[in-house]
């Protein structure tokens, strides 16, 4: 008997009970759809999370007082008097640029509103390196930063809660923790990021923070973000970054009072924590497809003794242990397979719904079905249901033909 013969007689014997295949479909279709479906939204929510960390800016590093993998006593803050060594093409000569950074947090008003964002001081390198760009006005400039003005930056979010629009508000004053300063920028929306909302930020000069907002020591910075001067030279420039710090801090080897992050440092642990989870709710999805394996071979053993008399006249004909393996084999991978490729259609339109719903809430997230994923759920599909019908199968193609003929 050849495959095409096979195939039909499969398909005519499914279409005979059509209510009872059409269930057993329905469980494959369901598993089948989760796994689809969870697949796309773990891989979109990784770009999404990628793709906001690339955007951070190029080549970046990112340089933070204090060990985040060991305690160390008598730590020393990173200062600006290091953000001057760094930025020595003598020192380093693979760093392009060096930005210090100083945040704090506090409230911003205008008129009867009030919301309260990230405070950064920063000098005019900092929107440069970040990638910032502006929907009005001006960056902040190295005169704003030498006469200690009294002027911010504000991202989208805050203007939204402050104002209500995103326009027309360069000149406007607000004030931050009580104090007047007037707004010569808004800053384009930038999304998430790794640091938070990279929107719900307002930037003041870095002299100005120091002397109104912050009030602490004043060489002490937050954090630095170096740029290296192409992405080859982002592993030298870190090795440079870190030489000079321990020999500035005098740190023991192996002590380090400070941390130093490449953006691919952080897209790595993103990609390991999506790809994690991922797997999780994957591994989740895939128990309805073993459920779904599981009613085809329930279905395929009560196909069996259904048809033990004509497996019996069969074999009596002359048919062999191999054809009748083989066509109760083949019904079970067609309710798999037409079960498997349902699913994939359904799954794919459930990713789509939750883009949709992602894009009316203006959340930057798109789900994202790769043909590795329907690969692998079309596969992993057949594959269930060959395995469990083989069982069935086994049995069917083990009747003794006298007995079957007298099955009742």
């Amino acid at each position: 008997m050849d495959i095409k013969q096979n195939i039909l007689e499969a398909l005519e014997s499914l279409s005979s009970n059509r209510v009872r295949s059409g269930l057993t479909i329905l469980g494959i279709v369901i598993g089948v759809a989760a796994v689809i479906a969870m697949l796309g939204v773990g891989q979109g929510a990784q770009n999404t999370i990628t793709g906001s960390i690339s955007g951070i800016g190029t080549n970046l590093l990112f340089v933070f007082p204090g060990n985040f993998t060991q305690e160390v006593r008598n730590q020393k803050p990173i200062t600006l008097s290091d953000a001057r060594a760094i930025a020595d093409p003598f020192n380093a000569p693979h760093v392009l640029a060096v930005a210090p950074a100083i945040e704090t947090s506090g409230t911003v008003t205008y008129g009867k509103e009030q919301t309260s964002p990230s405070i950064i001081g920063i000098t005019p390198d900092y929107t440069t390196l970040r990638n910032y760009t502006l929907m009005e006005g001006e960056f902040i400039n190295e005169s704003h930063n030498l006469g200690r003005a009294s002027v911010v930056l504000i991202g989208v979010d805050v203007a939204d809660k402050l104002f209500g629009r995103r326009d027309g508000i360069v000149g406007e004053m607000v004030r931050i923790n009580g104090q007047p300063f007037r707004v010569i920028g808004v800053l384009g929306p930038k999304g998430g990021g790794s640091f938070g909302s990279q929107d719900n930020v307002v930037m003041v000069p870095f002299t100005t923070a120091q002397a109104r907002l912050v009030r602490r020591n004043a060489d002490r910075v937050d954090l630095l973000l170096v740029q290296a001067a192409d992405a080859d030279s982002v592993t030298l420039a870190s090795d440079e970054v870190t030489q000079i710090l321990r020999t500035r801090h005098r740190t023991a080897l192996g002590a380090d009072d400070f941390t130093v992050f490449s953006q691919e440092d952080f897209v790595q642990t993103a990609k390991t924590i999506t790809g994690v989870l991922t797997i999780f709710l994957g591994g989740i999805a895939g128990i309805s497809l073993l459920v779904g394996g599981i009613g085809i071979m329930n279905i395929m053993l009560v196909s069996v003794t259904e048809r033990t008399r004509e497996i019996g006249l069969r074999k009596a004909l002359g048919a062999r242990k191999r054809d009748i393996l083989v066509q109760f084999l083949t019904e079970s991978a067609l309710l798999s397979l037409l079960g498997g490729l349902i699913g994939i259609a359904f799954g794919w339109l459930i990713a789509f719904v939750v883009g949709r719903i992602a894009a009316a809430s203006n959340t930057p997230f798109t789900p994202t079905i790769g043909i590795d994923a329907i690969l692998l759920a079309t596969i992993f599909s057949t594959a269930i249901g060959l395995f469990f019908g083989i069982y069935p199968a086994n049995r069917a193609a083990n009747l003794e033909p006298v007995e079957a003929l007298r099955y009742e």
